[in-house]
Order: structure tokens, then C-alpha cells, then sequence
């Protein structure tokens, strides 16, 4: 095997793209395998962004069932045909999306979807936190901003660091899907239920 072939196959694992579009990265960026993810990545989220607009008919509606029978998750999760629904890339996506959502409790898909009168509650708490603190008055917007930005990484799905590897968001898998599967892919809703909770 080539080095060339060598380096084709290993940038196809690591970003799933095709053939070819991994040899033209690796041309592109003089065989840096580190430059070509980042390239593929890049034209992977400008594809997905171009697909995003599309409408998501289609999907599947899954559940899990955590070890112990103490947390259970359905999840619904749109794309555009039943094709893809019925992918292997795309039901490993729905199960890593139900598994997040049982380890990691979101209360919203994104944050497009939080009541404004709880984002202006939490800034009201965040702004007395900073004037407790006796930080500066110049200071106390930058930390509300800041304390906010925490409570969407923990409250919403889609920003939320992947419970399988934190380097990545639950967005950036998702952009990821899309531009792979060549659709748009969407979270359409989640329910969680833990035993002994309303």
C-alpha cells in the first residue's frame, strides 16, 4: 500500500469522507493529514449549511432503555427520505442521541427553544452573582454573557459536548451526518423519563 493510500484510508476514518475528496484534501494541504481533516471539515459544514434549509419528512422515532431499567429516552430525529432513515449511519446517530440524552439530561433541543423569561430569570441571577462577587460594574455584562453561554452548553442538546468524546458537540456530529449522508437531519424532540420523577 502506498503512503498516499495509506493516508487516503486513514483520513477516511477519522472524517468519513469519500475517495476522492480525501485525495484532493491531501493534495490540497501537501499530504498534512491534520490540514486535510480540518479542510474536509470546513467544505462537510459548508455543504451541510446548504442543506439545511431542506424540509425533514422522514425519521424515526427510538427509544433506550438505560442499564438498570431507572432511565428511559425517545427521541424523534427527521431527515429527508425514509432511505436514509433506514441508513446504518443514521440509526448509530439516533442511538448516540438518545444515549446523550439520558447521561445528560438537556431540557431543550437548542437554545432557540428557552423560554425568554427564563433566560431573563437566569441573567437576573448572573448579574447579582457578579455584583456579590464585588466584581467591577464593567465586568458584570461580560460575566451574565459568559454564565449564559454555560447554561445553553448544559441545558441544550445541540450545544452540549458529546458524552462519547468532548471535543466534539452534539451540533458538530450532526453537521458531520448531514453532509456524510448527503441530507438534512434534524432533532426534532426528546423526552426523558428517570424513575421516581415528575
Amino acid at each position: 500500500m502506498s503512503s498516499m493510500s495509506a493516508l487516503v484510508k486513514e483520513l477516511r476514518s477519522q472524517t468519513g469522507a469519500g475517495i476522492l475528496d480525501c485525495q484532493n484534501a491531501l493534495k490540497e494541504t501537501n499530504s498534512d493529514i491534520e490540514k486535510a481533516i480540518d479542510l474536509l471539515r470546513q467544505k462537510g459544514l459548508a455543504a451541510a449549511q446548504k442543506k439545511a434549509g431542506r424540509e425533514t419528512k422522514e425519521g424515526v422515532v427510538s427509544s433506550y432503555i438505560h442499564a438498570g431499567s431507572k432511565i428511559g429516552v425517545l427521541v424523534e430525529i427527521n431527515c429527508e427520505t425514509d432511505f436514509v432513515a433506514r441508513n446504518d449511519e443514521f440509526q448509530s446517530l439516533v442511538k448516540d442521541v438518545a444515549l446523550q440524552v439520558a447521561a445528560a439530561n438537556p431540557s431543550y433541543v437548542k437554545r432557540e427553544d428557552v423560554p425568554a423569561d427564563l433566560i431573563e430569570r437566569e441573567k437576573a441571577v448572573y448579574l447579582g452573582q457578579a455584583k456579590e462577587m464585588g466584581k467591577p460594574e464593567p465586568a458584570w455584562e461580560k460575566i451574565v454573557i459568559g454564565k449564559l453561554e454555560k447554561f445553553y452548553q448544559e441545558q441544550c442538546l445541540l450545544e452540549q459536548s458529546f458524552i462519547k468524546d468532548p471535543n466534539i458537540t452534539i451540533k458538530e456530529i450532526l453537521t458531520q451526518k448531514i453532509a456524510k449522508l448527503g441530507e438534512n437531519i434534524s432533532i426534532a424532540r426528546f423526552t426523558r423519563y428517570q424513575l421516581g420523577q415528575g
